[in-house]
């Protein structure tokens, strides 16, 4: 039964702020009322809720994100300066943004690689903790997940070693190539 929408929000803080307050003092009637318009609160309640945390949640992947940036982008520059000679353009493009980190050891080093990435580790392990205490679906997908990779732990041991062998076949390749 839906209320109009001035008493859902009258019920609604009623019932919140008397949440442990029993209600057998009621009328039938008006209980029946005030447990359907708490079922309806708690379910308003519940889909505000999940879609603020999905909110808080996208924007801390996002902050993350932008927060690791500049050291992907350094370790990339890294591996790029070392796939063909530096007279070429990736490379020697790559070679002036290692030169640019290392011309500031304070901003590239302490700063880029290491506080921010830092922040990052810690805001995302205090976030992982704090859902995987409220959320009980998220930690029966884990056991589920961990179940299914024991099952089935030498099909992806084989993957693993697959993968792994292409990339150095692809490393090599490159360095054949380019020399």
């Amino acid at each position: 039964m839906l209320l109009e929408r001035e008493s859902d929000l009258r019920i609604c803080a009623f019932l919140e702020i008397h949440r442990e307050t029993p209600v057998i003092w009621l009328t039938p009637k008006v209980t029946d009322i005030r447990i359907e318009s708490f079922l309806y609160c708690s379910w308003i309640h519940f889909v505000v809720q999940s879609e603020s945390m999905k909110t808080t949640h996208r924007s801390l992947a996002a902050l993350e994100l932008l927060l690791v940036s500049p050291a992907v982008l350094f370790m990339a520059a890294l591996f790029a300066r070392n796939v063909q000679p530096q007279q070429y353009e990736p490379a020697h493009t790559a070679q002036r943004i290692v030169e640019w980190y290392a011309a500031r050891p304070h901003l590239g080093l302490w700063i880029l690689l290491i506080a921010l990435p830092l922040a990052v580790l810690t805001i995302g392990l205090v976030t992982l903790t704090q859902e995987w205490r409220r959320n009980q679906d998220l930690r029966n997908a884990t056991h589920q997940m961990i179940a299914l990779v024991r099952a089935h732990a030498s099909a992806l041991l084989i993957a693993s070693a697959t993968a792994v062998a292409g990339g150095i076949l692809a490393i090599v390749a490159l360095h054949v190539l380019t020399d």
